[in-house]
């Protein structure tokens, strides 16, 4: 598939991305000085239909900083396993809190579905979280401080350092992991330890001077390297996470395959300015 240039503004209504549906409160906020923030939680899902309900609640009842609201934006991106109408069940289950449901007509990618869900989103800060329970959103709190202080533009999460719990898992992603951020790294001079995590925040003043254009998992790679490249340069902080890995009779959908891309994508990024 050749990836296709798409700008976003995070305050849209949905341009030609996907259907959307909006329900609860919101809010929106001019920026990070207003006495309230809001946080978008994007997630992109895909055949999630045993884990979303659940996912939706921990984000729901996830601890943030003082001063700070949610909504939560979720991006089917054209499932077949009945996940449309278990995010049709989600503003009656969790009325006090916006979410906004976005459908894409076809099946295009976590990096499309992404794109689409920046779209919709109404925050002064963007989380991404996957659907999947790999990643624990009683983190949002570790995740947001830098930039809620006002240290961080961006912060990334890591599975490779801190104190937090991990799954023991297959090695050889483990090695794939580490040596696609150190090609990362070669190419933007960061020192991340984790660029293919999960866990990725941002103000959203910053992410809407990024164009992204991949459809697939790219998105790590690309993200990474746009955020490098912006001038005048942006904070980027990294903080530990936890990880409870799935197996590929659990769900797991990443494979080699999407690794080559990753190289692809670190080498296309890093060389084009």
């Amino acid at each position: 598939m050749t990836d296709a240039a798409v700008s976003f503004s995070p305050l849209a209504s949905g341009g030609a991305t996907g259907q959307i549906e909006g329900s609860g409160p919101g809010s929106t906020r001019a920026g990070l000085d207003q006495r309230a923030i809001l946080l978008s939680v994007v997630i992109p899902v895909y055949n999630e239909a045993a884990t979303i309900h659940e996912l939706v609640r921990r984000v729901v009842a996830a601890a943030v900083p003082a001063g700070v609201n949610r909504e939560i934006v979720c991006v089917d991106d054209a499932s077949t396993d009945g996940t449309r109408s278990r995010l049709a069940e989600l503003p009656s289950r969790h009325p006090d809190v916006t979410i906004r449901l976005v459908h894409q007509p076809t099946n295009r990618g976590k990096g499309a579905a992404l794109r689409a869900g920046f779209a919709a989103a109404a925050g002064d800060v963007v989380l991404v979280q996957d659907a999947d329970l790999e990643y624990d959103p009683a983190d949002y709190e570790r995740l947001l401080e830098p930039i809620i202080a006002g240290r961080a533009d961006v912060v990334f999460g890591s599975r490779f350092v801190g104190g937090a719990p991990h799954r023991v898992h297959y090695f050889w992603h483990y090695v794939a992991n580490r040596s696609l951020t150190l090609l990362s790294n070669m190419m933007t001079n960061l020192n991340l330890t984790d660029m293919e995590v999960g866990y990725k925040v941002f103000r959203t003043d910053v992410l809407r001077r990024i164009t992204l254009v991949c459809d697939r998992f790219g998105f790590e790679p690309e993200v990474t390297a746009k955020v490098a490249k912006l001038r005048p340069r942006v904070r980027v902080y990294e903080v530990g996470v936890s990880y409870y890995g799935r197996s590929y009779e659990d769900g797991k959908k990443i494979t080699w395959v999407d690794g080559v891309k990753a190289v692809l994508a670190i080498l296309r990024f890093g060389v084009l300015k």
